[in-house]
């Protein structure tokens, strides 16, 4: 998808809305002529607290995966020796 202005040209921009969500990208080079519907508001109010709502989730397993892996890790370790122990 071009910008009307930049006619066969992809800024980051464009790329970096594409990836967010491509309808939002679509969406915003064709406009509806007649504007956005009520529903259409209520839609994008809908859209916008999804992705927030994955944009928190995505920042908090950003922010706590290492110790999630060092559960696992602790947590394999104590089954390993628990089998350990009942096989001695």
């Amino acid at each position: 998808m071009t910008r009307d202005d930049s006619p066969g040209w992809v800024t980051a921009a464009d790329v970096a809305d594409y990836a967010f969500c491509p309808r939002s990208h679509w969406y915003r080079h064709h406009p509806p002529p007649e504007g956005p519907t009520a529903q259409a508001r209520r839609r994008s109010a809908a859209g916008e607290r999804f992705h927030t709502a994955e944009l928190r989730a995505t920042d908090r397993r950003s922010r706590h995966g290492a110790s999630y892996w060092v559960w696992v890790v602790v947590g394999g370790l104590l089954v390993l020796g628990g089998v350990a122990w009942l096989l001695h």
